[in-house]
């Protein structure tokens, strides 16, 4: 069986500080049915050190090539360069802030095996620390996010699809979106893969947090008014439902806390009286025959992940 071979482009604009890791991580991919012919890195109007580290790999891998956008153009339009240059059918776009998975490309990419998929989109993990409220807000999202994809993929920061277009038009700001677009209008299929995980870091701060999801919402605003597609995620009572989910969950959990905050605090209180009044140590304790009975066909079942590399 020939390998599906794939052309991996990466939108950057100072990224000098994961752009390596990134080169890292895809040079190091564990691949059974497909293979990367080459990953362009389009850096766009950088003014640190990511073009020189992109020479450093392109030293040493040939499949890995450089554009240089003199200025910072947009998305869109690094992606354009992107599509001018690469020479497969299967074309992989990842933004140059993302780390994916060991095995994330290959799963992402052998669903094209079948010739009715168009595109497919991997599963965003976020590495923000979620002790914070903005920290939570950004894992909360993605979990919403990936509800949604799973009953309807909306797709982003890592995407795959058939080179079934020559380019994006330049007022586009939410290029995934349009590339769904354009693929689903071609009778093709869209496919969620959340076995090909992405990592990435969310806003760490409130002010950011709005700004992104304010020009998201107006991105997704343009392309239903211009060109007449509406994302799955704009679909108010779909997503209310998913947040009406997720919620709960957060309710059971904080409920669940409580409560066994306050059995664990009943207990020591009455520990504290049996040693401190009554004197009495339990060196031979009351049994506790409900833990008596071990059910291994209740054993859990461990499922191996890939793990997130450190950045």
């Amino acid at each position: 069986m020939f390998p599906i071979y794939c052309s991996v482009g990466i939108t950057a604009h100072n990224e000098e500080k994961n752009i390596g890791k990134l080169l890292e991580a895809l040079l190091a991919q564990e691949l059974a049915q497909v293979a990367i012919s080459e990953i362009i890195v389009v850096a766009s109007g950088c003014t640190d050190r990511t073009c020189d580290v992109v020479r450093e790999y392109e030293a040493r891998d040939p499949r890995v090539k450089l554009f240089e956008q003199a200025k910072r153009e947009g998305k869109t339009s690094a992606i354009n360069l992107f599509l001018q240059n690469a020479r497969e059918e299967i074309c992989v776009i990842e933004s140059g802030d993302t780390i994916p998975g060991i095995t994330t490309i290959e799963n992402l990419v052998k669903l094209f095996a079948d010739p009715k998929v168009g595109m497919t989109g991997a599963q965003k993990i976020p590495t923000n620390v979620d002790d914070h409220i903005v920290g939570y807000m950004s894992h909360l999202r993605l979990q919403m996010e990936h509800e949604l994809c799973l009953e309807i993929p909306r797709l982003g920061e890592l995407i795959a699809f058939r080179k079934v277009f020559a380019y994006l038009p330049p007022d586009v700001a939410m290029d995934e979106a349009f590339v769904e677009a354009l693929v689903i209008r071609r009778g093709l299929e869209v496919k969620y893969a959340p076995a090909a995980v992405v990592y990435n870091t969310g806003p760490e701060n409130m002010r950011e947090f709005i700004m992104q999801r304010r020009r998201n919402y107006a991105g997704h605003l343009h392309l239903v008014r211009k060109y007449g597609y509406k994302v799955s995620s704009m679909d108010t009572l779909r997503v209310s439902r998913i947040a009406s989910e997720e919620m709960w969950k957060a309710f059971r959990l904080i409920y669940t806390l409580i409560t066994l905050g306050l059995v664990e605090g009943i207990a020591r209180a009455l520990g504290s009286y049996d040693y401190f009044v009554r004197g009495r140590k339990h060196e031979i304790w009351n049994i506790a025959w409900t833990t008596k009975s071990v059910d291994r066909q209740a054993e859990p079942k461990i499922k191996s992940q890939d793990q997130p590399s450190s950045h």
